[in-house]
């Protein structure tokens, strides 16, 4: 069928039109907005790509059509598109398909009178395309076998001053040139760790040796450097199995571009979906949706998207109910991947407790909820759970984790108590989320006063509470600009220590009556101008948002107070995103974004109409985290089935079903004491604490840690594991404790067992509307009843029995 569906694709794209449609025609790309194409160095380089444009849309046939140059002898170029300047002067290159053909004229200038070679923007791309800088090569600390070189390039004058002087130079020969240790070591002519990289006849080869004959200039202080890339086309709808080359142009400091195709790295976000060659040729694969290949040079990134349509029919399509509708089915229809159908009552009354309380519905709900005919008792039963002191156990358990809230040897149990009833009531009250992370951010005075404070005291150091804040609040993993620019994305080391700025006046001392030893201090602002000081350069960085000016505060003002205001500024573009990825993930097991707190240009959302429209609703509504909740379990995207249909089986990223996860470990063990009626006695917790409501993972047993219960170490999410291993099957099946709580004599197996006033079937329903949120099947009831008959004599023994086996099933461990 997938088959089928790419033909009828190539054949849309390739047939002619009807009479009134726009004739097939070719085009080349890139091209300057004179429409000429300019090469300006012997150098350089320009990678073209053809375009046939039909009715059907726009396909890459770069490598299927015939070139030639008019007048010869100025450039040539290949069968892949690849430009290459041979003299100075003015050409043509013409590109034939069949009876269509399309022309562009190229100006080459610079041929005769080649320019120096810059250090930093012709060498240093060599080591970082050929991977001699990478990390697991020279460009690690202490570099290898004695040649070291900055990560990834980042410091060229680094690498330059170690090039030139490092032993004397002993790998630089400038009386022969071509006998230099660094080339014979990388052509494999003498012995090499990392291998042959490159050929005596390659550009890169060309380059280093030009650079050497040249004098190895290093180029002058005020040279131009790049300052952006962007990829050419941005993007493309394609089919499965198909190729599109891509430019990527480079634009420097003085406003001129050059083509760096074939010098950038590139790397899909999804390799399942497409992978990319060096020379910037993408290649779709086998499955539908859409892919962002990563383009990267000079510490400059830009993507390339690639929408892959499956182009089955859509036209059976859920009406939306509200933003996340359009957006998600708005995408389907492009993709021609038709959803699942919308869930029955007894999955999604399941579905929605778990998700918006960590708890199974009650078998008096389930019976209640799948009796009612009301229309909209799906938005009722959304409100109910919203509303819920259950709804603020279980996101408050969420916060709590990830603000890294967990006591220490049980000295300060009291702060870390009353700062996850903090995270409650916040969340209970529905305090406006900017309000929330203002309050954490800017917390002075002492823990037990102020609980917010308690933040503070495990993430203590400035560079934890950088990380945490743009890893939590702002959806972006800075940790890298640390030590050196962020290889991934445009942060340098000057943006992360302009956000440790806002914090270089967090004051801490001791509480008074408080022994030595403890965590708990007081925080207050120590007044003084805010600034901190880059480790490498020396320069003392005033206080600036992620791409934001830098700001003068004064010195009696806490600069937090103006990190919180930038934060929730409706023109942040990080804040609200962040937050709402995060939501969209706790609902659907995946970030619009993925990972959550991975946000940036080389890592685009699946859906950015979705992504945009749920923050705007967001910031339009106050920050108001229950409308946002609300927003999410209204739509009808929230409510498909679970059960994939003949086309989006293998979709990920588009939400046309809902993903199945693996129960939290507090809500499978609340669940299981909830369908057993049993329960449990955690240390130094009230009778009755369920294990949603646990303040500090200490008090937790061991079936909380083996099924993934988070420690609180880190600000991501990925600290709670819903991976499924050996260790939980075997719990589940013989764990004594398992066992004993299902046998007990008040649990409700031997009371289901015990009653005499009911029918087996009317029992055995019961037990699977508490277990399942639903009702039995005939043949589910039918093998219950046969069994318990079997033990008549005994039918407690089949009442036990029956249960194990159903908490054992995958309809009970996973929502669905």
């Amino acid at each position: 069928m997938k088959m089928l569906t790419t033909c009828i694709l190539l054949c849309a794209f390739f047939a002619a039109g009807p009479a009134h449609a726009a004739k097939p025609s070719l085009s080349f790309g890139p091209v300057e907005e004179s429409g000429v194409v300019q090469i300006r160095s012997r150098d350089t380089r320009q990678q073209l790509y053809v375009t046939f444009t039909s009715e059907g849309g726009e396909v890459d046939i770069t490598r299927d059509v015939a070139y030639s140059v008019h007048p010869e002898g100025v450039l040539r170029i290949d069968e892949t598109g690849l430009v290459t300047p041979i003299a100075d002067g003015d050409a043509v290159i013409k590109a034939t398909r069949n009876d269509q053909s399309c022309e562009v004229k190229v100006n080459v200038t610079g041929f005769t009178t080649p320019l120096p070679i810059n250090f930093g923007n012709k060498v240093v791309p060599v080591f970082s395309k050929l991977g001699c800088n990478g990390g697991g090569c020279h460009g690690k600390s202490g570099g290898q076998n004695g040649f070291q070189l900055s990560l990834l390039g980042f410091y060229p004058e680094d690498d330059y001053e170690f090039l030139r002087k490092e032993s004397r130079g002993r790998r630089i020969f400038p009386a022969a040139p071509e006998r230099s240790l660094l080339l014979t070591k990388a052509t494999g002519m003498a012995p090499h760790g990392g291998g042959k990289r490159m050929g005596t006849d390659s550009y890169e080869y060309r380059t280093l040796v030009s650079w050497i004959e040249q004098g190895m200039p290093f180029g002058a202080p005020d040279a131009p450097h790049v300052t952006a890339i962007q990829c050419y086309p941005k993007a493309r709808v394609m089919t499965q199995s198909t190729n599109q080359q891509i430019s990527v142009i480079a634009t420097y400091s003085d406003g001129t571009t050059e083509d760096v195709t074939r010098m950038a790295l590139y790397e899909p976000n999804d390799t399942e979906m497409a992978e990319c060659s060096e020379t910037g040729l993408v290649t779709t694969l086998e499955l539908a949706g859409e892919v962002a290949i990563m383009a990267r040079y000079q510490g400059q990134v830009s993507t390339f998207r690639a929408t892959i349509p499956l182009g089955a029919d859509t036209s059976e399509m859920p009406e939306p109910v509200n933003l996340v509708d359009n957006a998600v089915f708005g995408k389907l229809k492009l993709l021609g991947i038709p959803p699942s159908k919308v869930a029955d009552d007894a999955t999604f009354l399941r579905r929605v407790s778990l998700d918006v309380t960590g708890t199974l519905p009650s078998d008096a709900k389930v019976r209640e909820f799948l009796a009612s005919t009301d229309p909209a008792k799906r938005d009722k039963l959304i409100d109910e759970l919203v509303d819920s002191s259950e709804y603020a156990d279980h996101f408050s358990n969420k916060w709590n984790f990830i603000l890294r809230n967990k006591k220490s040897k049980g000295e300060d149990t009291a702060g870390t108590h009353l700062f996850h009833q903090w995270v409650w009531d916040s969340i209970y009250e529905n305090k406006p989320y900017d309000r929330f992370v203002r309050e954490i951010i800017t917390a002075s005075g002492e823990p037990l006063v102020n609980p917010a404070v308690n933040w503070y005291r495990e993430v203590d150091q400035v560079e934890e509470q950088v990380e945490d804040t743009a890893q939590l609040f702002l959806g972006i993993r800075i940790q890298c600009a640390r030590c050196h620019h962020h290889p991934f994305e445009k942060w340098s080391q000057n943006d992360y220590y302009s956000l440790a700025a806002f914090y270089n006046r967090v004051g801490k001392k001791a509480i008074p009556g408080v022994a030595a030893g403890f965590r708990d201090r007081q925080i207050f602002h120590n007044e003084g101008v805010a600034t901190a000081k880059n480790p490498r350069s020396g320069a003392a960085l005033k206080p600036a948002g992620l791409g934001s000016a830098p700001l003068d505060i004064p010195a009696e003002a806490d600069p937090r107070v103006q990190l919180a205001d930038w934060m929730s500024d409706p023109k942040n573009p990080f804040f609200a995103k962040s937050l709402v990825n995060r939501y969209w993930k706790h609902f659907f097991n995946r970030g619009i974004v993925e990972p959550e707190d991975d946000m940036r240009e080389t890592n685009p959302p699946s859906n950015p109409e979705l992504l945009d429209g749920l923050a705007d609703r967001f910031i339009a509504s106050g920050f108001d985290l229950k409308d946002l909740v609300r927003t999410i379990c209204r739509s009808k995207t929230y409510q498909l089935s679970s059960l994939p249909n003949e086309y989006n089986a293998s979709d990920k990223q588009n939400f046309s079903r809902y993903y199945p996860r693996r129960l939290s470990a507090e809500a499978l063990y609340d669940g299981f004491h909830m369908v057993t009626m049993t329960s449990e006695n955690f240390s130094g917790m009230p009778v009755g604490t369920r294990a949603i409501q646990l303040a500090d993972t200490s008090t937790g047993p061991y079936f909380l840690k083996v099924f993934g219960m988070p420690q609180g170490d880190t600000a991501c999410e990925c600290e709670r594991s819903q991976d499924a291993n050996l260790a939980q099957s075997l719990h589940l099946l013989n764990s004594k404790e398992v066992q004993d709580k299902i046998s007990k004599n008040e649990a409700r197996a031997a009371k289901l067992a015990a009653e005499t006033t009911r029918p087996h079937t009317e029992r055995m329903t019961e037990l699977y509307q508490v277990v399942f949120a639903r009702n039995p099947r005939p043949d589910e009831l039918e093998v219950a009843t046969s069994y318990i008959e079997r033990h008549k004599d005994n039918p407690r023994i089949a009442y036990e029995d029956i249960l194990w086996a159903l908490i054992n099933t995958k309809e009970f461990l996973f929502n669905h």
